[in-house]
């Protein structure tokens, strides 16, 4: 069956490079557009959408979650952290990060449909994203509540989920489907 829809679908991918040259506003504003036309539970849009473009905040962060990481056995951390020269936004120019308060039990699962919602926007606008759960590392250490001001969550909330937002400089195919992961019950 073809559709736009499905073809966006289709194209997606985790992007982990990508060119420095930053997101216009135009399309900024379409992917936070599309973010806030995500459903949530009881429509209770448990978000708030933190757009970072300032490089050296991101740093900050990058080095809090790579501290807290360390901390950990290796054997319960990303691999990812062995490289020293990784870093976990990938130098995407844009990071969104999406916050919430923990009163919301639906909240972490409102805030996938969001951040799923953005993802394939930025693929309808010819941008590369790549989904983020490594930042949390950041708000786990002694740093958490001066990263929060400095991503203005509002008072209570807590990171939730990120995305990396850039022009992709890199490629690669889709994942295979398994089938077998579908179970039908008629």
């Amino acid at each position: 069956m073809e559709n736009e829809v499905l073809h966006v679908i289709s194209k997606r991918r985790s992007h982990r490079a990508y060119a420095p040259d930053q997101l216009t506003q135009a399309q900024l504003e379409t992917v936070l557009d599309a973010a806030l036309c995500s459903p949530s539970a009881v429509n209770r849009q448990p978000w708030h959408f933190s757009v970072v473009q300032d490089q050296g905040l991101l740093d900050k962060i990058n080095e809090e979650a790579r501290k807290v990481a360390l901390t950990r056995d290796e054997s319960l951390r990303n691999r990812r952290y062995a490289d020293p020269n990784f870093q976990i936004f990938y130098h995407a120019p844009t990071v969104i990060f999406l916050s919430a308060s923990p009163d919301s039990s639906y909240a972490p699962i409102d805030c996938g449909i969001a951040v799923e919602n953005i993802a394939l926007a930025a693929k309808s606008l010819g941008l590369g994203s790549v989904i983020l759960g490594l930042p949390r590392d950041a708000f786990s250490g002694d740093k958490r509540e001066e990263l929060e001001k400095a991503l203005q969550f509002p008072e209570g909330y807590g990171f939730v989920i990120a995305i990396a937002l850039g022009t992709a400089t890199d490629d690669k195919p889709a994942h295979e489907k398994d089938r077998a992961k579908i179970s039908f019950i008629r």
